[in-house]
């Protein structure tokens, strides 16, 4: 019970997250429409903030925030089948992907560290910073599909009921 209620809040503050770089996107957005379009002063640091808050946003969001009935999948073909095929999907979708992801995991690294030399043009943050939110992804990644690869293991997957499926509200 207690962990459910750790996970619970950590949840809650990966959505507060979340939200938070939706408002800085949004207010960098509308800063770049005003000085461009009304003040005819068009300034590049607000466009680079975008698009740092969105690569941001959408690796962060798929990490912490983005439930496994959520994803997107073949629903028809999931559904239509019986338990013990859809036990068969997950445990070879999970190994699938926990084979790539951890196969790719150091070359990743690699790649993230050695990019310390190079700065965004603007804000001149430090591609290794703003890369390492794929590193974070892949390992919450790797994490997810582990965890899914036990779950599967140990028993079948719940009944999909297609009627309950919903936006995450």
């Amino acid at each position: 019970m207690h962990l459910s209620r750790i996970g619970h809040w950590l949840y809650r503050r990966a959505e507060n997250i979340l939200a938070l770089m939706l408002g800085i996107m949004f207010l960098a957005f509308i800063g770049q429409i005003v000085f461009r379009y009304f003040l005819n002063f068009p300034i590049g640091w607000t466009s680079e903030l975008t698009v740092i808050m969105w690569l941001w946003l959408v690796l962060w969001g798929a990490a912490f925030v983005v439930r496994e009935n959520e994803e997107i999948r073949f629903d028809l073909v999931y559904g239509a089948v019986g338990p013990t095929a859809r036990r068969v999907m997950v445990i070879l979708s999970s190994l699938a992907l926990l084979g790539l992801y951890i196969f790719s995991l150091p070359a990743v690294v690699d790649y993230v560290t050695f990019m310390k030399v190079e700065r965004t043009a603007y804000l001149k943050i430090r591609f290794d910073y703003l890369y390492s939110i794929y590193v974070i992804f892949a390992v919450a990644v790797i994490c997810r599909y582990g965890w899914l690869l036990w779950k599967a293991l140990r028993r079948a997957p719940k009944e999909v009921d297609p009627t309950t499926a919903s936006s995450g509200l």
